[in-house]
């Protein structure tokens, strides 16, 4: 029975690393930055990776939301067990994914506009699905 809740346990937390966040940028026009010279890029792009880098470690709450399943054991043995949520920490999450959403696309955008203008800084640089 303790094999049982091992093995319970430990594919309980090898599921949870598994379950990553992939946030698309939002489109923001290259074109907004044609105007911009190649220093101005460069310093753009870096005040926006270390936006988006701060943004990134920002940590927020659990969330309560869902319902969960599990197994608790107590003296009488392994009882199956429900709890549901009650919605704490969504919000919070959702308007950081917006945040990151917005800063990947106007990097993306600006790492365009440095290539079209070819600027040496952006050649190296990935933007999303490269």
């Amino acid at each position: 029975m303790k094999k049982t809740l091992i093995l319970l346990t430990v594919v309980a937390v090898s599921l949870t690393g598994c379950a990553t966040t992939n946030i698309a940028p939002q489109y923001v026009n290259p074109a907004n930055y044609q105007g911009h010279d190649c220093t101005v890029l460069q310093s753009e792009v870096a005040r926006i990776s270390q936006t988006a880098k701060a943004t990134e470690n920002q940590n927020i709450g659990l969330s309560a939301t869902g319902i969960g399943i599990g197994l608790a054991g107590g003296r009488g043995g392994i009882y199956p067990t429900i709890s549901v949520g009650a919605g704490l920490g969504g919000g919070a999450r959702q308007a950081k994914t917006n945040t990151l959403a917005k800063l990947y696309g106007e990097h993306d955008a600006m790492i365009v506009a440095a290539r079209q203008k070819g600027c040496a800084f952006a050649q190296n640089v990935k933007i999303y699905g490269e």
